[in-house]
């Protein structure tokens, strides 16, 4: 299987589906994990790594990739403290209207992540399916959705 990439992946970046599957099915012929992704591609709440490259600053952010499949995990740690997360939200201009999630850090909070899995994915994963709309709970088709 020939795979076509349009640009090299360099530092701050974002990575297309392209690229994860370059790494996984081409590269390494196995699941790959990416961590400590570029500050500016990540949402302000991330919380910055302590791994600071030449390149710039990080955040503690993952994927796992699949081969065949591409991103089937993302996750990051969350900022938890007050200060840092009121100056960011500051530079971004988001603050306003936010109070009640500022007020969530406010006298303390504990270190704390989440992350998110491709339920679809997992099954193409574990049934062999080629295609992610077999994968799909609740097919959609013309003229039967219905307001």
């Amino acid at each position: 299987k020939a795979y076509l990439i349009m640009e090299t992946p360099v530092w701050g970046m974002d990575l297309k589906s392209e690229h994860e599957r370059y790494f996984t099915d081409v590269i390494y012929k196995k699941p790959v994990i990416i961590y400590d992704y570029p500050k500016l591609l990540k949402p302000s709440y991330m919380k910055p790594s302590s791994t600071v490259y030449e390149e710039g600053e990080t955040v503690e952010a993952m994927d796992i990739l699949i081969p065949f499949l591409g991103e089937l995990v993302g996750g990051s740690m969350r900022e938890d403290e007050y200060e840092p997360l009121c100056k960011v939200m500051e530079e971004e201009g988001i603050r306003e209207g936010l109070e009640w999630y500022l007020e969530l850090r406010k006298y303390g909070s504990f270190p704390h992540g989440g992350f998110g899995l491709g339920f679809e994915r997992l099954i193409m994963l574990l049934t062999g399916m080629k295609s992610i709309r077999d994968t799909i709970a609740f097919p959609r088709y013309s003229h039967h959705c219905f307001a």
